[in-house]
């Protein structure tokens, strides 16, 4: 929002090994070489001067430092922790100013597909996100705090954003970085994650069925998307009749990349062309870039494009396929194709 490391034992198996074959050379050599070496080990060590013994008074400093570390680790854990809850309830508040406190002036945001630099940028993003949702609440749980000295700390937690009242929270992990500027603890970078529930649920109002008509060509598209795997899964099947009466169809299956958060998407069609593609979006339109492979030669051996999907409000949508190429040589954009919900989505009253 906004809109989102053990090592292996020591080789104590390469230790035995080597011993092993120290053994055996000291075998060959002969007992008298073992004495020799015994009583030189045992001259060495006795020539050697006492250690002298630690002190009460030398462990003292040591274990006072220690309890410091620890009260200054406490001390930070304590202020980050509190620092996350001012920041919900910044946004909460609908409290910009607050919520700007909160990040550093050269602070990075990474959302995996977009990653925004800068306070005024995130404040301009978040400003957005909250003229889109008015009704928009977010909690933060901080899952751990790890000091990084007085004045850093990393964090780690998971935030969950609900839209309006009764919808569904959108849950994303992060891993920010906070520091101690000018008195505050403020968020110099931070990654945000969603599940691939919460990455999905952006693009939950394909769910239905949906149609265009051309009535010049006298091609018709039908197009059903339908939430599948427990919400881990977009399935849609399109239907594209032509004038003649034969048919292309296809599949596209959507999914969230569970490391990233990632959208992406699968095509088959029944001409066996598949293509790949991966979604963005500004909040508004969606843009799904998609390069594949048509079954035909004749048509390329390698087809790229952008698919841009407006929702046109709760029942349009425009689809327009822009930047086309074909085996790297640019092509035409496709018209826009104006589609309809054949099951309208009940308004409130």
């Amino acid at each position: 929002m906004p809109r989102s490391v053990h090592p292996a034992p020591s080789g104590s198996t390469a230790h035995a090994g080597r011993g092993t074959r120290l053994g055996g050379s000291l075998r060959k050599a002969g007992f008298g070489l073992l004495v020799a070496v015994a009583a030189l080990a045992t001259a060495s060590a006795l020539a050697q001067p006492a250690a002298p013994a630690a002190t009460p008074s030398a462990a003292r400093p040591t274990a006072a430092a220690a309890a410091a570390d620890a009260d200054q680790a406490a001390d930070v854990i304590a202020a980050v922790r509190a620092a996350a809850a001012a920041y919900a309830t910044a946004f909460n508040a609908r409290d910009l100013r607050a919520l700007a406190a909160e990040w550093t002036q050269g602070a990075e945001l990474d959302e995996g597909a977009i990653v925004t630099k800068g306070r005024e940028a995130i404040m301009a993003a978040l400003a957005d996100l909250r003229t889109a949702h008015p009704e928009a609440t977010l909690a933060i749980t901080v899952l751990g705090v790890q000091p990084l000295g007085a004045t850093a700390a990393r964090v780690q937690g998971t935030l969950a954003f609900t839209s309006r009242p009764g919808a569904e929270p959108r849950v994303s992990h992060f891993d920010s970085l906070r520091v101690l500027d000018a008195g505050a603890w403020r968020i110099a970078e931070s990654r945000v994650v969603p599940t691939a529930r919460a990455a999905l649920a952006d693009l939950g109002w394909m769910v239905g069925t949906w149609r265009s008509a051309d009535a010049t060509t006298g091609t018709t598209i039908d197009a059903t998307y339908d939430k599948s795997l427990d919400g881990h899964a977009l399935v849609g099947r399109i239907t594209i009749t032509r004038k003649d009466g034969s048919k292309l169809e296809s599949l596209d299956v959507i999914t969230a990349d569970r490391a990233t958060g990632l959208v992406r998407s699968l095509l088959v069609d029944s001409t066996g062309a598949r293509a790949e593609g991966t979604f963005a979006t500004d909040g508004t339109t969606f843009n799904r870039t998609i390069e594949g492979t048509p079954a035909d030669p004749t048509l390329g051996d390698r087809v790229r494009w952008v698919q841009v999907l407006a929702p046109a409000g709760p029942d349009g949508l425009v689809v327009h396929a822009i930047d086309r190429t074909i085996d790297g040589r640019p092509a035409p954009d496709r018209a826009p194709v104006h589609f309809r919900r054949a099951n309208p989505v009940p308004q409130p009253r």
